[in-house]
């Protein structure tokens, strides 16, 4: 009777439709445990805005925005999917979200570094929140930066692995840009107005 019990236990445990992932790999749930206050009427769109003076952009990340990337996302995007551009010299004011009781942060770095483990400092000073490497949780904090040199580059979660697992987005700093644009996925690159 045993043996019988425990097989039962077994494939019943183990026996998931295709329709049906196992526990923790449905995408499409909701992130349980978020302070969902800290980011209410905000939309991806929000992510790239236009800044309070002339020369400047307002973003706005929000981490675990929803379960997209297991809840390793800006906004809703990861893995470089969502292109801010914006011109060499303009100043960049981020306002950055984490409603999760994970530990996640923002960071701005080279393209290539998302593939690390741990990234040590922002390629531009000022280019992180406080504390990057360990995080914060349930709450806000504010940086600003100004790129002063043209490149491909990340907004990053500073965590230690997330970056690696996909939780950027990409920072393009063009010298040849006269506007900010927000792209999302093979979406045509919208102006920010």
């Amino acid at each position: 009777m045993f043996r019988t019990l425990a097989c039962f236990l077994v494939a019943s445990t183990f026996s998931f439709s295709a329709e049906t992932p196992p526990p923790g790999h449905d995408h499409s749930q909701e992130i349980p445990g978020l302070k969902k206050e800290l980011f209410a009427g905000i939309t991806a769109d929000d992510l790239l805005r236009p800044g309070s003076t002339p020369n400047s952009v307002k973003v706005v990340l929000v981490a675990t925005f929803n379960a997209a990337n297991y809840g390793m996302n800006f906004n809703g995007y990861s893995h470089g999917k969502a292109v801010l551009t914006v011109p060499v010299g303009w100043k960049v004011d981020v306002t950055f979200i984490n409603p999760s009781p994970i530990p996640h942060s923002a960071i701005v770095c080279e393209k290539a570094e998302t593939k690390k483990l741990q990234i040590a400092e922002p390629y531009f000073e000022g280019g992180a929140t406080p504390k990057h490497i360990m995080g914060q949780t349930m709450g806000k904090s504010e940086f600003s930066f100004t790129p002063d040199e043209a490149g491909e580059f990340a907004l990053a979660c500073g965590f230690p692995s997330h970056a690696v697992a996909g939780h950027w987005i990409s920072l393009n700093v063009s010298a040849e840009a006269k506007v900010a644009t927000l792209q999302f996925g093979d979406q045509p690159a919208k102006e920010v107005k």
